[in-house]
């Protein structure tokens, strides 16, 4: 069933057990994020705080949290939506009436996803000239972040040379009770939306939603080509019209009717303001920097709004299961223009953009590197840290299945590629400096149908047998040994030479660094603490480097330094007490029974 709003949504959760009402008194700082965590680590519902501390609004969290919810938002299987489009293109060529009668049921979806201009809807119910943000339930998610930040905020903004919309979600930070930050990264529409802007020397209107169909949510972050506009996949995906009101006499935008909160204002080039830091999606906090100011100039909402939010730090996390239903959804199209590829995976336990791996039919050699490059060159993919490239047959989400792939076939004269200086993703805090950073791209394919190595390596290496400063090891396939380190330990230099001479150690393509607060007993968290910690150009040691003509070619076992560093943010964490706090209320909450 379509959910053309959020108040349909969270009846069909509560109707099937996927909702819970927490009714006692919760602070919006700290207790919400804490709350939410310990329900997302036993699988639990979605959660309407209904009695919410400094704020007359209701909050809903969570909405994304199971594998199941994220679906529903999607209406349906995310990879279904992306295969219909897929088989459209495809019956519709070559052009006749027979394939058009063919296409006829996808092509009637297809026309529903469009937007339906309205006079009224219940988002009118209340406008406020006089805005006060402090009125509104906005999160504080942890205890280092700069202040309250909207985190589910749909922002909303036209290109200023021909109208065309855009649809992400930024972090806000809130300044004041008429002022946010607006934290526009690269690779982003809504900041290719004020560049232009900026040099048309206007300010640019902007709409920031707050609720409204969960499909909105959900396409708002849809990684679409730029020009195409994310409320149109909304529409996609409920399979019925987005209902707008055209806000003529002020943005100039159509608005969601259903929405909960619009905030409208205007964002101004040289109107800047210290921002962060926020504890992000990286599980660290990012860096704090100047960005664009939001001035609110009114709110809309309806009478009893209730306020969405969603809370972000080390995985697993709602965006977890956003990301992988994105991700099935876009590689039906990916495939459209990309026949040779068979699956990419971008791995949600590293923040996404810090490694991805494609498989692929290669058909002649090099090939790989081909579709490697270009994949690296489309939108958002073009800030992957590490890209990752195997045979059509391994499991690219299942990355001891990749480790095989490379120990089969990864030749270090070959294979391994590194580029830098490269942009890279603005909460990517590894490079030398905001924005910028260095790509490593591996291709260990079977072009040749030459397998390198057959027998794995022995056992990891018992940590004793190393250096004081080793904790423990563990291997994650026949490719990777990764080595816990104590904080303590200044360089990883003794251990990684002792490694190179050991009896099993050497055999390893590659051994990891990780620091002390990743458990090696937890697949989800090695991948997280490996790849948000660390910089190609600067971590990577070679067991030996060597020059030939003007290619730099590495030597196995490389190490990689994927420890946390001085120079890095630091890890979010719960404040103790905050924590203490809620241990002591959680009987009261109501949510004993999930589990």
């Amino acid at each position: 069933m379509p959910f053309t709003d959020l108040r349909v949504f969270l009846s069909h959760l509560e109707k099937d057990g996927e909702l819970a009402r927490v009714r006692v008194p919760v602070d919006p700082n700290q207790e919400m994020t804490i709350i939410q965590h310990k329900v997302m680590a036993m699988n639990g519902p979605a959660l309407l705080f209904e009695n919410v501390k400094g704020s007359s609004y209701r909050v809903v969290t969570n909405l994304f949290g199971t594998r199941n919810r994220t679906e529903l938002a999607f209406g349906g299987d995310p990879a279904l939506l992306g295969e219909r489009i897929h088989r459209l293109s495809r019956r519709l060529m070559p052009p006749g009436i027979i394939n058009f009668i063919k296409a006829a049921p996808d092509l009637r979806a297809l026309l529903k996803a469009r937007m339906r201009k309205v006079k009224k809807g219940p988002v009118l119910e209340t406008i406020s000239q006089l805005p006060d943000l402090n009125r509104l339930p906005v999160l504080t998610c942890w205890p280092h972040d700069g202040g309250p930040f909207f985190t589910l905020p749909l922002v909303h903004t036209t290109d200023p040379d021909n109208g065309t919309g855009n649809l992400g979600i930024y972090r806000m930070q809130r300044f004041d009770e008429k002022s946010t930050g607006m934290h526009w990264q690269i690779e982003k529409g809504g900041g290719f939306h004020f560049h232009r802007a900026m040099e048309m020397n206007q300010p640019l209107p902007v709409s920031v939603i707050l609720g409204g169909p969960p499909a909105l949510i959900a396409a708002a972050i849809v990684p679409l080509p730029e020009g195409i506009d994310e409320r149109l996949m909304a529409a996609y995906m409920m399979g019925s019209p987005l209902d707008v009101i055209y806000r003529k006499e002020t943005t100039g935008h159509s608005i969601p009717a259903q929405a909960e909160f619009v905030l409208e204002g205007t964002v101004t080039y040289g109107d800047m303001k210290w921002e962060g830091p926020f504890g992000d999606h990286f599980g660290h906090y990012s860096h704090a920097a100047d960005f664009p100011v939001f001035r609110v100039q009114r709110i809309l909402s309806r009478k009893d709004a209730i306020y969405p939010a969603t809370v972000v730090g080390k995985p697993v996390q709602e965006d977890f299961y956003l990301g992988e239903a994105i991700q099935a959804m876009t590689l039906p199209l990916l495939r459209m223009i990309r026949p040779a590829v068979s699956d990419l995976w971008a791995y949600p336990e590293t923040g996404f953009h810090a490694l991805a791996v494609m498989s692929l039919r290669e058909r002649y050699p090099k090939e790989a590197l081909k579709h490697t490059l270009g994949i690296l060159g489309e939108g958002q993919m073009s800030l992957t840290k590490v890209m990752i490239t195997v045979d059509r047959d391994v499991d690219v989400r299942d990355i001891v299945a990749v480790s095989h792939a490379l120990w089969r076939h990864l030749d270090a004269k070959t294979g391994i590629h590194l580029l830098a200086p490269t942009a890279q993703d603005t909460l990517d805090f590894t490079g030398p400096s905001m924005n910028t950073g260095s790509r490593l791209i591996i291709i260990a394919t079977e072009i040749e149908k030459k397998i390198l190595r057959n027998e794995p390596p022995g056992p990891a290496p018992n940590p004793f047998e190393l250096h004081p400063d080793v904790i423990d090891t563990a291997q994650l396939g026949p490719s990777f040994l990764i080595v816990q380190v104590k904080n303590s330990c200044t360089t990883i230099e003794p251990i990684r030479q002792m490694l190179i001479r050991h009896e099993t150690g050497k055999d390893y393509l590659f051994h990891v660094f990780v620091s002390e607060d990743v458990p090696l007993d937890n697949q989800i968290m090695v991948l997280w603490g490996w790849f948000t910690r660390f910089d190609p150009v600067r971590d990577i040691y070679p067991a030996r480097r060597t020059v030939a003509g003007n290619r730099l070619i590495f030597d196995f076992p490389i190490a990689i330094d994927a420890r946390w560093k001085k120079r890095y943010p630091r890890p979010v964490e719960f404040d103790p007490e905050v924590e203490k706090r809620v241990d002591r209320m959680w009987k009261q909450l109501g949510l004993t029974d999930f589990g």
